[in-house]
């Protein structure tokens, strides 16, 4: 007897699913390697972008916006989530072992993070049906600029935490981010690729670029990025 997904999956469905394993092995690494689980975070932000490629070319399937939402709780609410979390433990020692209010603080950032990503990713599959812009800032967004910022170096943990609960709230506000242009999302996903493959290259330039990239986006495009002409083009981000 065959699967029951067979005939009713696609093959954007088949990477979608590759990005919610990416994003169950960046939290695995996580524990032994923050810097490689963030690597495999930005990949996990790659396999999304692709999904939807693969859905416009060769077509997607009903169930695609529900596994995509779901794929994107894995790779960009828990994995970012427990790289911070990591960073910021064996930043500043704090042990399971010997709990107290600096462990609660470590705990408690990052379980957020999670529970608005998961809310971001509830109203977005039922409510935004706009094809050029969004509510909020995207999870894929939130998750890239964390993985990057870790790629690049940043082990300051009270900028990573401070950071990770600024997201909480972004997540979740009436703020509208528009999509990027065909030629910007062409520019990120290169520097986003280069990023993942040679992180170190040239004194981690790559994820620095994709860090002020990310950042840039993130406090400008609200405000400054919108174009009369923007068409409904593929956002490495996705609007999830």
């Amino acid at each position: 007897m065959l699967p029951r997904f067979v005939g009713r999956l696609s093959l954007a469905d088949a990477v979608t699913t590759t990005n919610a394993c990416l994003g169950f092995v960046a939290v695995v690494v996580a524990f032994a390697d923050p810097e490689l689980a963030a690597r495999l975070v930005l990949l996990a932000g790659i396999a999304d972008g692709l999904d939807g490629v693969v859905a416009r070319y060769s077509g997607g399937s009903a169930a695609g916006p529900y596994l995509d939402s779901l794929a994107d709780v894995a790779s960009f609410c828990v994995a970012p989530a427990v790289v911070v979390y990591v960073s910021v433990r064996d930043a500043w020692a704090v042990s399971i072992a010997d709990p107290g209010v600096l462990l609660a603080l470590v705990l408690a950032v990052p379980a957020l993070f999670v529970a608005m990503g998961v809310v971001r990713l509830g109203l977005y599959t039922a409510y935004d049906t706009a094809d050029d812009h969004t509510e909020g800032v995207q999870t894929t967004l939130a998750a890239t600029i964390l993985a990057a910022a870790v790629l690049s170096g940043v082990t300051d943990p009270r900028v990573l935490l401070a950071a990770t609960g600024a997201f909480v709230y972004l997540m979740v506000s009436t703020v509208t981010y528009p999509d990027l242009l065909a030629r910007d999302a062409l520019l990120m996903g290169v520097v986003h690729a280069l990023a993942v493959l040679v992180p170190y290259a040239f004194g981690r330039t790559f994820p620095y670029a994709i860090l002020t990239l990310g950042v840039a986006y993130l406090v400008a495009g609200p405000w400054f990025y919108w174009r009369e002409d923007d068409p409904a083009v593929a956002n490495l981000y996705g609007n999830a």
